[in-house]
């Protein structure tokens, strides 16, 4: 009972990331998505349902393969509407990415500095769902949304004297962070959406505080600031 009580929590978890990461896709490309909107919230209400049923059947001591199995069956179904909308449909673009920080280490200012943590756009650096990143604006403006492989969704949002041509600077929130979780890699990003050349802190919070996203926060262990 044990082992299936642990493969229904994962399973709930899966299907849950699938339809946030549609989700995603959606409201970051900019495409209407009406009818997948309506789908997406059936299946959420389902999948709750169907996991309901499924531990007050195990509180009364009875089977619960059948509930197991159809919520496997959502988990499918959510697998193959997200193949429909991949990332592999983007733009790809290869870039050599390095890490920095807020700190005089790679800005030269210290927390006193009264533009301590203050991006090229204006908005603060932030490491969550969508972590603020550094790109030539040439290349990708301000506003970009990449999806980073190994590091997650990315917003351009500053810019750097060395940050010329096909190079990326990630944002993380330590000195250590930059080293152990990244140091330098030469890698495909996708481009999920090109920017206008402006950025703003409602935005970037819209982005990153949306409901059904918060999935998302989990799997990456990403602790909201």
């Amino acid at each position: 009972m044990k082992n299936t009580i642990q493969l229904a929590k994962r399973t709930m978890m899966l299907s849950l990331f699938l339809l946030a990461a549609m989700t995603t896709f959606f409201a970051v490309s900019g495409v209407e998505a009406k009818d997948l909107s309506k789908w997406i919230k059936e299946q959420q209400e389902l999948s709750i349902k169907q996991v309901g049923i499924m531990f007050k059947k195990f509180n009364t001591g009875e089977a619960a393969e059948t509930q197991v199995f159809a919520a496997q069956e959502d988990a499918k179904a959510a697998s193959k509407k997200l193949e429909a909308f991949d990332l592999s449909k983007y733009p790809k673009q290869k870039v050599v990415a390095t890490g920095y920080t807020a700190g005089v280490e790679s800005t030269g200012k210290n927390t006193n500095h009264p533009q301590y943590g203050i991006t090229y756009s204006g908005v603060k650096v932030k490491r969550d769902i969508f972590s603020t990143v550094a790109a030539d604006p040439s290349i990708f403006p301000i506003g970009t949304i990449l999806f980073i492989p190994g590091y997650g969704y990315g917003v351009v949002a500053d810019t750097g004297s060395a940050i010329k041509g096909h190079r990326l600077d990630l944002y993380f929130e330590t000195v250590d962070d930059v080293y152990d979780k990244w140091g330098k890699k030469t890698v495909d990003v996708i481009v999920v959406r090109k920017g206008s050349g402006k950025l703003d802190e409602e935005t970037l919070t819209r982005l990153n505080e949306d409901k059904t996203l918060q999935v998302l926060r989990d799997q990456n262990k990403i602790e909201k600031k």
